[in-house]
């Protein structure tokens, strides 16, 4: 069993300048200020193994997106250590980054006025490929995406799933071995989604990166992940195959009954909420 990531402790603490009402109040801020701290994650000791696909499940704000953040380089954290692919990811050593890609599903990768065809060609001199070649990888990408026809159309001009299509592809440009995705179906109907859904299950069994998905629609989480991570403000409190997840949550089921997999996280992640 190889161990892609690893995380002892990790955890992030932001705080928050608390400014009060009034110019007064406001000019005794510059001299004395008073701060909110919000734990966003605390002390999180997870590892991950190699070729695994993880569904990352938790309610807005529960700290999904900081974890994930911290595990690809873009936030150092308050305490703790993690080691992804044997590097600290906020050292963002080269060989580090060129061996991961994250894609936020309410952010763009791209470039907004350039078609994507161009926007993967200035990704491949950054990542320092071979040019030829990553025009070949787009093609295969989108022949698998069925999305070849939007190639050279400026990217503003394309729809949610095509953006998301053309992020997706310019994320794996350089074959990355972990592959982070923040809700990479989010806002797509319910078409789209299922080609996305095909293509990362084919996408990883010909490749076998690791991947860690966050997303609020189970129907991902259910038909691609091989484990799971719930988390609750800012803890992870669950870690285990689905199938696990969910027998040990509807022990009281019939054999026979049918599980609503989506009803059964809620239900939990409520009840986890009360907890703490």
């Amino acid at each position: 069993m190889t161990i892609a990531i690893e995380t002892t402790d990790l955890s992030r603490v932001y705080k928050s300048y608390q400014k009060p009402e009034g110019i007064l109040n406001s000019f005794k801020g510059m001299f004395h200020r008073e701060y909110n701290s919000k734990i966003a994650l605390d002390k999180t000791t997870i590892q991950i193994e190699s070729g695994k696909i993880i569904g990352l499940v938790g309610a807005n704000g529960a700290g999904k997106t900081t974890l994930l953040k911290m595990l690809s380089g873009l936030v150092t954290p308050t305490s703790g250590d993690a080691h992804v692919l044997g590097f600290r990811p906020w050292e963002r050593k080269y060989d580090f980054l060129r061996q991961i890609s994250i894609l936020l599903g309410q952010k763009n990768q791209l470039w907004w006025d350039i078609s994507p065809m161009d926007s993967y060609a200035l990704l491949a001199r950054i990542y320092d490929l071979d040019v030829e070649k990553a025009r070949n990888r787009v093609g295969d990408l989108a022949e698998m995406l069925q999305c070849t026809h939007v190639l050279n159309t400026q990217l503003r001009r394309l729809s949610l799933g095509e953006r998301m299509k053309m992020e997706i592809i310019g994320a794996l440009l350089h074959e990355p071995r972990i592959l982070f995705l923040d809700e990479p179906t989010i806002g797509l109907d319910i078409v789209a989604q299922e080609n996305i859904r095909n293509f990362l299950t084919n996408y990883v069994k010909e490749k076998s990166p690791t991947v860690i998905l966050t997303s609020h629609y189970m129907d991902d989480i259910a038909t691609l992940a091989d484990r799971l991570l719930l988390i609750s403000q800012g803890n992870i409190v669950y870690q285990g195959t689905v199938n696990e997840f969910v027998s040990n949550s509807n022990s009281e089921l019939a054999v026979d009954e049918k599980v609503d997999f989506e009803e059964v996280i809620r239900r939990f992640l409520q009840t986890e909420s009360r907890i703490r």
